[in-house]
């Protein structure tokens, strides 16, 4: 009997076939096989939502091979991802091969599994199902109102505001998140307040530091002590008073363990903890799951990493509290085990949380992973270890101290510090929570509670060594972090966390936003958008709206809900929508845009009128619109050419114009200005304007880098680039770090890592050292065979942009179709030798053509320059005939 298995990836495929036998045949789609195509009609609306499917180009090599394997056999089993993403693929392959009439008389099964293992493929295999139709609805209308809004809303942005890339359903509203925290933060008005910090000393010797908490017998709140003279009056009293321990309060507080990983959870503890993107955490996690060599054969090492689910099986918890209890002892292990419910809404729950395969495989163990591999895979062992492990137990110390004495006036002051000590480490011996970063320089009082207190008994006498005032300021919310970025996004209920990965891709790869120090920054690009959408289309980024359109989508899945009403339902008042700003002038665009993003434009300082011409007394500065993109420009344009890009909105006058340059300074010891410029390529900084021939020192400013914050002292350091960072212990060879084509990098020998999240100008040796031994390392070369005519090696290689074959000088690349995606380099098939010398071939006639006409345009150049020369003697003087000069005497400027 013939069996068609069909899963997603490759490795997954090889894998997959080792364990069910020669009898199976199993082939891999490599994600999906056809998808809408991209342009309009794709989904029609007036034909009841009818969709037209595409097979692309890099997936007929997997149709073919699909189609050849189902000639003959009896049984399809589609064993694609457990999800709705994977349900659909499968469906896919179902319906191409029913177009094609293969399944006739062969029985189709669907096959899912939670990790790739021996004992759960084959338990899979047997307790196959049929496709579920709901699933499959589901995707479908996420499918058609994904590239509905896309491709109606996206021209609307094109046409009313030129520069704009595109807008989608959740991508707009993620975006909206992000500028709206940035307005919240640009509309913050910081507040002075002070506190008052004792340091005391028991008679021992013992000191600890005691805050104050009541002053004249009423409680402080944060903001009470406002100015300096409030807390110097503070400071006077406690001075004039010798002060005794009046209450000293003792109790336990238990802690209980983080459920397992989710998606969402996985994300942004990887963000919190190893510093990872949640693209570079799925990526791995992928890995993980797929699984390595272990004794001879491939076993997965977690489960699937695509799940809202925080429970898991019952052989997998008496797995982890008998490995407890054996490598900890029993005491760590709860009398029963922990059952977990997620909190998220709209949480599906249809598969197992994230945890390792078997808990018996030790993270120090996997020597074969590689430094991402294994962080991630310690992060998700310690969580799920830690989830069916006892309680912690803290003994929680608070003191309260006062002035000496019985009169009336002693409890006009308290001051109180407090402690705790871990009693029981419990799960604290294995994983603690990471936390999001707190706001900095508000008043927080976790360092005190988790300080060690000395013994201390009521009525015992303390000794006053200082008294600290310390003034703050209140602080802005802070900028949203992939981690807290996909936890809102979560709580919310928009979105769902396998996409929140390609959500954020998105939205930096259209530079809406950027991330700098692992926050997200709004671009001025990104905030004109958001500010068109909730003037015009309000509705559809509205944070309940988008929840609400979640829900249904789940209702669909559930068969609960028609997908095709749902669609009906949204088009109706989507089209109202945008057919209304069919009539919407430019012009109105603009006035609207100059109203809600004034403020962040043309920031008022106090010093007059913000949006005063720099160049004319009597223009004013707003909004324009160009084919380019949005800028800021003159009222009495064209009268008045001063133009500044968005950029720079500090409005003090200095803007990169039209104009010329902006003067940073002079260098310290050179004495040449030190300039900021904008060229084709974008800003850069430029020392003086070059002697002779000789070209000024410039240097690049990175996309991370805010032009309007650039200042004298940050340019200096941006033409000492490239820098020494230090010297790499394991080679004695320096680090050097410097911007590039391609931006900031960090060079060891020939080996080159770009910067995405730490600051070229500051990143340390040690930081530099754990990239560069965590950088993915190129694969070694390939012989594909010998040159029939040199008889020298053709040779694959890798490159920035992938896989090439090399003979001599001429490289060529291979197609598109062909490549492996990053970090499957691995299951890259070397070509044939007569493919490779066919893709040299045509580069070395693409080049040969390109020299040729090179030449010729050359030797046209000069006939004219000769030409133009005899053309302008005068009449009657007979001309001279000169030999043709030599290249170098060419006069270039004719």
């Amino acid at each position: 009997m013939s069996n068609v298995v069909i899963v997603e990836s490759p490795s997954k495929a090889k894998t997959i076939n080792k364990y069910l036998g020669e009898d199976y045949k199993v082939l891999a789609s490599v994600g999906h096989i056809r998808d809408l195509p991209s342009k309009n009609g794709s989904v029609n609306p007036d034909e009841n939502f009818n969709m037209i499917w595409e097979t692309s180009g890099k997936s007929q090599k997997q149709i073919k091979e699909i189609i050849a394997a189902m000639k003959g056999a009896d049984r399809l089993y589609l064993a694609t991802d457990p999800d709705r993403e994977g349900e659909a693929i499968s469906w896919h392959v179902q319906e191409v091969l029913n177009e094609k009439k293969l399944l006739e008389g062969v029985d189709v099964k669907r096959v899912v599994f939670n990790e790739i293992t021996k004992t759960a493929i084959l338990d899979a295999f047997n307790h196959p199902r049929e496709l579920d139709k709901e699933l499959v609805d589901a995707y479908l209308a996420r499918r058609a109102l994904d590239y509905l809004v896309g491709f109606t809303l996206s021209p609307v942005l094109w046409r009313k505001l030129p520069g704009s890339r595109s807008a989608g359903r959740v991508q707009s509203v993620a975006l909206r998140m992000i500028c709206e925290r940035e307005t919240e933060i640009e509309a913050f008005n910081p507040v002075e307040y002070w506190s008052v910090k004792v340091a005391f000393e028991k008679s021992s010797g013992q000191s600890f530091n005691a805050n104050l908490t009541h002053l004249n017998g009423e409680r402080l709140d944060k903001l009470d002590l406002k100015n300096e003279q409030d807390a110097q009056n503070a400071v006077t009293k406690i001075k004039a008073s010798n002060f005794t321990v009046s209450k000293v309060e003792k109790k336990q507080s238990r802690r209980n363990p983080a459920p397992p990983f989710t998606t969402s959870t996985l994300q942004q503890e990887a963000a919190r903890k190893l510093h990872f993107g949640a693209k570079k955490t799925m990526q791995t996690a992928q890995r993980l799951y797929e699984g390595v060599t272990l004794n001879g054969e491939t076993t997965g090492l977690i489960t699937y990493m695509r799940t809202d689910g925080v429970s898991i099986s019952q052989e997998a918890i008496t797995g982890i509290r008998d490995y407890v209890s054996s490598a900890y002892g029993s005491k760590y292990i709860p009398a029963n085990p922990r059952v977990y419910t997620t909190k998220a809404k709209n949480a599906q729950e249809a598969h197992e949380a994230v945890r390792p395969t078997d808990i018996k495989r030790l993270p120090k163990d996997l020597t074969m992973l590689d430094e991402d591999q294994r962080k991630l895979y310690q992060l998700i062992w310690n969580r799920t270890a830690a989830s069916q492990m006892e309680q912690a137990v803290l003994d929680q110390v608070a003191v309260d101290i006062r002035p000496q004495g019985t009169s009336g006036i002693d409890n006009e002051i308290t001051l109180r510090s407090t402690g705790s000590i871990i009693a029981f480490d419990g799960f604290l011996r294995v994983y603690q929570e990471g936390k999001d970063e707190k706001r900095d320089g508000t008043h927080d009082d976790q360092d005190d509670k988790e300080r060690i207190l000395p013994p201390l008994k009521e009525g015992e006498s303390l000794n006053q060594n200082q008294v600290f005032p310390e003034q703050h300021f209140t602080q802005p919310p802070p900028r949203f972090s992939e981690a807290s970025l996909v936890k809102k996004l979560e709580e919310l209920g928009i979105g769902r966390p396998s996409t929140y990965a390609s959500i954020i891709s998105v939205l930096q790869d259209r530079n809406y936003v950027r991330v700098e120090n692992r926050r997200f920054f709004s671009e001025d690009r990104g905030r004109l958008v958001t500010a068109f959408l909730s003037s015009f289309f309000s509705q559809y980024v509205e944070y309940s709206f988008t929840a609400d359109l979640e829900e249904k989508l789940d209702k669909i899945s559930d068969g609960k809900l028609d997908y095709k009403s749902v669609l009906l339902d949204f088009w109706t008042h989507f089209k109202t929508a945008v057919d209304g700003t069919a009539d919407l002038r430019v012009r109105e665009v603009l006035d609207v845009l100059n109203d809600i993003l004034g403020p962040h434009f043309f920031h008022d300082n106090g010093d007059g009128n913000p949006r005063q011409c720099p160049s004319c007394p009597e223009g004013e500065l707003s909004l324009k619109l160009g084919r380019h993109g949005a800028f800021i420009g003159c009222s009495r344009y064209p009268d008045c050419r001063h133009t500044r890009p968005l950029s720079l909105g500090d409005g003090d006058g200095t803007e990169i114009t039209d104009n010329g340059p902006k003067d940073l300074g002079k260098h310290p010891e050179l004495g040449f200005d030190i300039t900021l410029r904008r060229g084709p390529y974008g800003f850069y900084i430029q020392l003086g304007e070059g002697e002779g021939k000789k070209k000024p020192k410039r240097s690049s400013l990175t996309k991370a880098m805010d032009p309007s914050e650039v200042d004298l002292k940050m340019a200096l350091k941006l033409l000492e680039l490239p820098r020494d960072v230090g010297v790499y212990p394991e080679t004695g060879q320096m680090i050097t770090a410097g911007i590039g084509p391609f931006g900031p990098f960090i060079k060891l020998a020939g080996t080159y890592v770009s910067l995405k999240e730490d600051d070229v100008l500051t990143i340390g040796l040690n930081r530099a050292c754990d990239l560069l031994a965590n950088a993915p390392k190129k694969p070694e070369p390939r012989e594909v065979g010998i040159h029939p005519r040199t008889k020298k090696p053709v040779m694959m290689r890798w490159g920035r942009w992938g896989p090439f074959v090399q003979h001599g000088k001429i490289k060529a690349n291979m197609p598109k179709d062909m490549k492996k995606p990053k970090g499957d380099e691995d299951e890259q098939e070397t070509p044939g030798l007569e493919l490779a010398l066919t893709w040299l071939a045509a580069k070395g006639d693409k080049t040969k053509a390109k020299n040729k006409a090179g030449a010729k345009n050359k030797v046209s150049k000069k006939k004219a320059s000769t030409k133009k020369n005899t053309s302008e003697k005068p009449l009657g003087e007979i001309p001279i005939i000169v030999p043709e000069p030599a290249d170098s005497q060419i006069d270039t400027e004719s």
